[in-house]
């Protein structure tokens, strides 16, 4: 049984796995995604019944959840009407309603399985999934032939897909009836031959807020993603968000997010935080959804109390400021998106700047800084949360919220200063502790957690090990001097 892209699974929200239908079997083909179903039929002398599209049943099989927005009827009154071979920019579930056809479809994708051709004859019984990017194609074998198609895009004027030659000698489809004999439009007898035909492109990965921390890292992971930020492409304005061409893309990574704690309690940067961390997801959660698109969002700690030591990815939502109640806000609204992957990582250090280079810096600047001991928990290299991305999408794994932070054991913000100052040549004893509260005092500052750990059990279970944080704090440490040199 093929698996559906990009870690599509049954729907999670069934109340129990369905029964099987008795006879419907799902087969494999020559071309990867292109799927036979065969469907039971029932039949009596009033004439037959069947499921067309049973989606919790048909999905628990293996079938993609591809959406169905359209549903299309060609009716073909002679025996002889052919069709195609017509590349369009959908996937579709391909069956007919009365009479029988050849059907015969071409990879049109680019890679290695361009110009696999399969076919089979298609009656009442047999349903076939087309993914995007392959051609399809058809000759009716008996007069009044209705051929029905289920398709999870809107037809548009004026759309234009690839589209290749009945007669191809390449594809070399065997045709019943010899195309000289068949009624063929005037369109359809002129396409390319396949040496002539541009193999259809994937669907690209979208990245934004590419030039942020995490934004760099993801980009190292995804060379051939498309990277935006705010000045290319604002999430919150709605013109920006409706002339973009979402249709050419399969994924997205919303790196972007209003990370300045303190200044999202004032008037001004509570509603800049709001509108990126809770406007602009839940806009990307409906854009995936309407697309059919997968969706990487990235969340905090800081959406608990910090009551917890140790937080799973079910515990309630309880963010204490401006900053953690928009990015709970945000989670919410990922969550309706069909398929998403939601990661909600803490003390995040990469490409930019961060508490580690802060530290760094005062220490060879021979300042003794006073850190809070009495936060506890793991930072979090971008790389590590780049691969954790990447192991998600690329194993399949069930659609969700994941806890993704370095291993290893938790530490204050104190005591991580200390490693870097040991580190950098300095004594530990140059950084003295003080509370969250004594640091506050008189600051217009956010709420912290005081306990960000996350459990990463439900991750490890899907393959992914992070690096231990503090082994990562000295590669990171490390790479700063070197950078510097």
């Amino acid at each position: 049984m093929t698996p559906a892209p990009h870690g599509q699974t049954p729907d999670p929200g069934a109340a129990a796995i369905p029964e099987p239908i008795e006879g419907l079997t799902l087969e494999t083909t020559s071309i990867p995604g292109l799927l036979v179903l065969r469907v039971p039929v029932h039949r009596d002398n009033r004439g037959w019944f069947k499921e067309n599209w049973q989606r919790a049943k048909m999905t628990a099989l293996g079938m993609p959840d591809f959406g169905p927005l359209q549903n299309n009827v060609s009716f073909n009154a002679h025996r002889g009407a052919t069709r195609g071979i017509h590349t369009e920019p959908w996937d579709k579930l391909v069956s007919v309603l009365t009479g029988r056809v050849f059907a015969a479809w071409v990879d049109m994708r680019a890679g290695e399985t361009f110009g696999a051709t399969f076919h089979v004859e298609i009656d009442p019984s047999v349903t076939v999934f087309v993914p995007r990017g392959v051609g399809n194609s058809y000759q009716a074998l008996e007069d009044g032939t209705a051929y029905s198609y289920l398709v999870n895009d809107h037809w548009r004027p004026g759309i234009s897909y690839p589209a290749l030659n009945l007669a191809d000698p390449t594809a070399a489809i065997p045709w019943p009836i010899p195309l000289a004999e068949a009624e063929i439009s005037e369109k359809d007898q002129h396409n390319p031959l396949l040496a002539e035909v541009a193999p259809v492109p994937p669907r690209k990965t979208l990245i934004i807020g590419n030039r942020g921390q995490l934004g760099r890292a993801l980009s190292t992971l995804y060379p051939d993603a498309e990277g935006v930020d705010l000045d290319e492409l604002d999430v919150t304005d709605a013109a920006q968000v409706g002339a973009w061409p979402w249709s050419d893309y399969q994924l997205i990574l919303n790196a972007a997010a209003f990370t300045a704690v303190d200044a999202a309690e004032t008037p001004e940067g509570r509603r800049t935080a709001w509108a990126a961390n809770a406007t602009a997801p839940a806009t990307l959660a409906r854009i995936a959804t309407e697309h059919h698109l997968t969706l990487v969002h990235y969340s905090s700690d800081y959406v608990f109390d910090g009551t917890a030591q140790l937080h799973t990815e079910d515990e309630p939502l309880s963010p204490l400021g401006v900053y953690g109640q928009s990015k709970a806000a945000g989670d919410l609204a990922v969550a309706n998106a069909p398929r998403h992957y939601l990661l909600r990582t803490s003390w995040v250090v990469g490409d930019g700047k961060n508490f580690v280079r802060t530290m760094r810096q005062l220490a060879l600047d021979g300042v003794s800084p006073s850190v809070v001991d009495d936060q506890i928990g793991r930072l979090t290299f971008t790389a590590d949360l780049a691969a954790a991305t990447r192991h998600l999408v690329d194993s399949a794994a069930p659609f969700g919220t994941y806890n993704v932070t370095g291993s290893g054991e938790p530490a204050s913000w104190a005591d991580l200063a200390r490693r870097v100052f040991e580190l950098c040549g300095r004594s530990p004893d140059d950084v003295s502790t003080t509370t969250t509260d004594a640091w506050a005092e008189g600051k217009l500052v956010s709420p912290r957690p005081r306990h960000s750990t996350l459990d990463l059990s439900k991750i490890e279970a899907t393959g992914f090990k992070s690096e231990d944080h503090w082994s990562g704090l000295e590669t990171y440490v490390a790479s700063l001097e070197s950078w510097s040199l």
